[in-house]
């Protein structure tokens, strides 16, 4: 469970496409959930917009008030989940709201940098079950303010981006890049809107980021 925040903290896209190759990068299923609806519904509307082509369930919800908590209740039940997200974005008053004898600390905002106290400073197994929860455990883990992607280098980042996916066996290029290349079928889906262009400039960013320079000249892809 990728947990972010309608407002205070603002979501942050570029963090939670990284929390979401980190999961994808290890095999594991995300959903993201969008804490603190109450202040405003529109912002899990354009984050629902932007990841649902690429498969991900988006979840809008509030510890405040009960709409959600029923799918989330639903998705956690019977499973091993892990609470992540941001510093301040809520995940411990989720996990009050859907068990409230939990008792979890949970932090105010900094308004001066409106992000998050760390309250949780230690992964933590949370049982759920007693109070409807539906016999799940939950490991609530600490807010972070900084997301690497570990163990995901170049060659492998675009397929953590499953609406990618589709298209890289479509590029003129086997060892296409997805960054200038001339026919390149990621870069022209983003640019018909199949993909979100925002999301392949995410990818474009974290290539930079991750790649090991090369200085190997393009293959063209056999035909």
């Amino acid at each position: 469970m990728v947990v972010t925040s309608a407002r205070d903290p603002e979501p942050n896209p570029r963090m939670l496409d990284r929390f979401l190759v980190v999961a994808e990068g290890s095999g594991l299923p995300a959903v993201v959930v969008v804490n603190k609806i109450e202040l405003t519904r529109s912002v899990a509307d354009v984050l629902e917009r932007r990841y649902r082509p690429a498969g991900y369930l988006v979840v809008a919800t509030s510890a405040k008030v009960p709409e959600g908590l029923p799918a989330l209740r639903d998705l956690l039940r019977g499973r091993t989940s892990v609470f992540t997200g941001a510093s301040g974005v809520g995940k411990s008053s989720l996990l009050n709201a859907l068990e409230p004898a939990l008792g979890l600390r949970t932090g105010e905002i900094s308004a001066y940098w409106r992000t998050g106290k760390h309250t949780t400073t230690a992964a933590e197994l949370v049982p759920l079950g007693r109070e409807g929860g539906g016999a799940g455990f939950v490991v609530d883990t600490p807010g972070m303010r900084e997301v690497r992607t570990w163990g995901i280098d170049g060659d492998r980042l675009a397929t953590c981006f499953p609406e990618f996916r589709r298209y890289l066996d479509r590029c003129r290029f086997d060892n296409c890049r997805h960054l200038a290349e001339p026919d390149c079928a990621v870069r022209r889906a983003a640019a018909e809107g199949t993909i979100d262009p925002d999301r392949l400039v995410s990818y474009q960013r974290l290539y930079e980021e991750v790649s090991v320079p090369s200085w190997s000249s393009g293959r063209r892809r056999g035909r």
